[in-house]
């Protein structure tokens, strides 16, 4: 019988990447009004350029076990109380001027002072786009009326997903617990997060399943787990050797997967 539903955030019920898109097009914009460069190609330099260099500083390593990508680092400021944390926030304001400064100089631009006014500007504009799905809302208002609990179980740093939290005021109040990798110390698909997840709602692993949209955080992780889950697959992503025990192309469509668990 399932009476719990863990859910991922980015991607399963905020519209990240969409967000995100919309902060580059917004800030890739001021670069082809001064310097007439398509703001596409610039974006896609940019984002090579924010790749390479992230991957770069000693914090990667920490950063992929947590969950936090290059684009989140291009925003986030990581005033978070873990010592790697506070070297991920010593770091950001380089790297974020950096990644525009590189991106600029691609094209043979060499312009510290915009390029700094882009790094500024890029975190301004993602937060004035915080996107939701249409049918979040809507899906949680009919779980909470059919009496499941909710909890938040989320990769990143605490300070991001906050902030992403706080502009999306709506969406906690749904969830009993939030869990966020970077409190936890490790981040999905780490099996211990998961434990730690069950342990916290008071539950058994039978009684939960996990929604997400990454099959080698989400899905890997619970399948370690011994949690059932449900692979939101929106884009038709290929499958790899990571099996979800469930797979949906829409959030609505978990409403048939949970009746058929319970009767």
């Amino acid at each position: 019988m399932i009476s719990y539903l863990f859910f991922d955030l980015d991607d399963t019920l905020l519209w990240d990447k969409k967000s995100i898109k919309q902060a580059f097009v917004r800030t890739c914009q001021l670069v082809e009004e001064k310097y007439a460069i398509d703001a596409e190609q610039f974006e896609e330099a940019v984002r090579n350029e924010a790749r390479e260099l992230y991957a770069s500083y000693e914090t990667y390593p920490f950063t992929q076990m947590i969950g936090i990508n290059p684009f989140e680092g291009l925003w986030g400021d990581f005033t978070d109380d873990h010592k790697t944390f506070q070297a991920l926030g010593e770091i950001a304001p380089f790297y974020q001027k950096e990644a525009w400064t590189r991106g600029l100089k691609s094209f043979e631009i060499d312009d510290t002072t915009f390029a700094e006014y882009l790094a500024k500007q890029f975190p301004i504009e993602r937060q004035k786009h915080p996107f939701v799905y249409e049918e979040t809302f809507d899906v949680l208002d009919q779980l909470k009326k059919q009496g499941y609990h909710l909890l938040l179980l989320t990769n990143g740093a605490p300070s991001l997903q906050n902030k992403k939290l706080s502009i999306t005021p709506e969406l906690a109040e749904y969830f009993d617990h939030i869990i966020i990798s970077g409190d936890f110390g490790r981040g999905k698909p780490d099996p211990d997060i998961f434990d730690y997840a069950v342990e916290k709602a008071k539950i058994s692993k039978d009684e939960v399943i996990m929604v997400g949209d990454n099959l080698m955080t989400d899905i890997l992780g619970s399948n370690r787990a011994g949690i059932k889950n449900i692979w939101i697959n929106r884009e038709s992503k290929p499958k790899n050797d990571v099996i979800p025990t469930y797979e949906i192309d829409h959030l609505q469509k978990i409403f048939p997967i949970l009746d058929k668990l319970n009767h």
